[in-house]
């Protein structure tokens, strides 16, 4: 897809990658107390993989068939999130031998979620999903200006 079109697309699919992102770093914050959960032991801190969005129907792909390198990548077709992973570092243990969820030797272990990361995080993905607003109404604006041209 190209022209204005494609660019509402690409716009719209940070929009909604930005928000998902958002969506799981305040899901991570919510659970920064968590010690147990369902699962069993404490909550673990997830994070959002993107990856860009492959246009199979676009000029570039096509190219980049034809010349038998897929490594080609089409410039603007967007982003995706391909997965919410667990991170794997370990938790905080704290020594508190009256908590419930204390081990034999008095230690909670505690969430690995630092909640001046996830403020930092939260503070880029609102920037990112405020710059692809700023865009998306720009696009807006030379539609509308297009049409109006247009119809002179």
């Amino acid at each position: 897809m190209s022209g204005i079109f494609g660019s509402f697309k690409t716009t719209a699919s940070a929009l909604t990658a930005q928000r998902l992102r958002m969506d799981v770093i305040s899901n991570n914050i919510a659970n920064a107390e968590t010690t147990r959960t369902a699962a069993g032991g404490p909550y673990r801190r997830q994070q959002v993989v993107f990856v860009a969005k492959d246009d199979p129907g676009s000029f570039a792909s096509h190219l980049a068939v034809a010349s038998r390198k897929r490594e080609i990548e089409a410039p603007g077709q967007g982003v995706e999130v391909s997965q919410i992973v667990a991170d794997d570092s370990p938790g905080n243990k704290v020594y508190d031998p009256s908590h419930p969820d204390a081990d034999e030797d008095g230690f909670v272990t505690y969430p690995n979620v630092n909640v001046v990361t996830e403020m930092t995080d939260m503070l880029s993905a609102s920037r990112s999903y405020e710059a692809n607003v700023t865009v998306f109404n720009a696009l807006k604006s030379m539609a509308l200006k297009a049409i109006e041209i247009g119809n002179k």
